[in-house]
């Protein structure tokens, strides 16, 4: 019997632990290769469930509406199913992804991940190497229709404490100095934050949040997932 394959694609000691890019062939479903991001032992990202990732950008772009070509900044390149997304639609003329670890924008660029060969050839993307919050918290030298950030796993549990400005009232107000009029933020995370929409309905005049429902194939109960998108928009004019 073929054991079932498994490669340890790269790793890189950080901050946060050792993170590892992996690929490997599901055991329950021979033949299916799936490509992984983890941290330790932790999994922060699937090939095989990108559902979130591509939806943080769906919603944010319909949220915007119009019909006008749309700037992008994505905060976060992960598997790169984000800026995928964005740039699926025709009305995105540029995406912009702020990337902090050098071995993810490599990952990329080796094309060591599903997309990466994809995203590698596209003229609208550019990818940088940065801390996107400390840039969304600075002046605004340019702004966007769009800024869309999956970096933290939700407003509490942040991965540095570098960030907690950017979830605070004053933060936010900052952050809606980089956004075009009637451009949109969108903060994916990975549970509900009552008291994170209650600071963005302060900062921003408009603001929802959106649940989003998938099933975790990689459990064997198939457990459903629910992650939030927080939407914020900034006035017209």
């Amino acid at each position: 019997m073929n054991r079932p394959r498994f490669e340890i694609l790269d790793h890189v000691a950080t901050p946060w632990g050792t993170l590892y890019l992996r690929r490997r062939e599901l055991l329950g479903r021979p033949g299916t290769i799936v490509t992984e991001v983890m941290v330790e032992h932790d999994l922060l990202m699937s090939s095989l469930n990108t559902r979130s990732e591509e939806e943080l950008a769906t919603r944010a772009i319909a949220w915007r509406g119009g019909d006008q070509p749309l700037r992008v900044l994505v905060g976060g390149l992960g598997l790169g199913y984000t800026a995928h997304a964005a740039l699926a639609d025709p009305r995105v003329s540029e995406v912009l992804v702020i990337e902090q670890e050098d071995a993810v924008l490599r990952w990329t660029q080796e094309g060591l991940t599903p997309l990466g060969a994809e995203l590698s050839a596209e003229p609208r993307l550019r990818a940088e190497k940065g801390d996107v919050y400390a840039r969304l918290l600075g002046p605004a030298e340019e702004t966007w229709d769009l800024i869309l950030i999956d970096v933290d796993h939700t407003p509490t549990e942040r991965l540095a404490e570098s960030s907690a400005p950017f979830y605070t009232v004053e933060g936010l107000r900052t952050v809606a100095e980089h956004l075009a009029p009637e451009g949109v933020l969108a903060v994916w995370s990975a549970g509900d934050d009552d008291a994170f929409a209650a600071t963005l309905a302060e900062a921003f005049p408009r603001s929802e949040r959106e649940r989003v429902r998938w099933v975790n194939e990689l459990l064997d109960d198939g457990e459903e997932i629910e992650d939030v998108v927080f939407l914020a928009a900034r006035p017209p004019g």
